[in-house]
């Protein structure tokens, strides 16, 4: 997958098309990621011993990879991912502007 947790990302298809924001969480068996914002879902909660009110808690819900383009953090635009031998370590680059992303690790 060439998406990581932490990148910004821009949704290009879907009820949240146009939506930025970064990913919270990657599912790469799924084929899925988690973005801050994106695909927010209403879940009725009833009041338990560790939350005694109970109600209504909105939580964001997975969205397919495909959905979603990476920010080129130069321009910051939706690119396409391209990859580079830089010092022995595939990098990840950005097709338009030919910036490296930045490692979140």
């Amino acid at each position: 997958m060439h998406i990581k947790k932490g990148d910004n990302v821009k949704v290009i298809a879907g009820k949240d098309k146009g939506k930025e924001g970064k990913v919270l969480e990657t599912q790469p068996k799924l084929d899925r990621v988690i973005v801050e914002g994106v695909n927010v879902m209403k879940k009725h909660q009833k009041p338990t011993q560790f939350n005694p009110e109970g109600g209504i808690l909105e939580t964001e819900a997975a969205i397919h990879v495909s959905n979603v383009q990476l920010l080129d953090p130069k321009t910051n635009e939706p690119t396409r991912v391209g990859h580079k031998i830089v010092d022995g370590k595939k990098v990840r680059i950005a097709k338009k502007s030919g910036e490296e992303f930045k490692s979140n690790n």
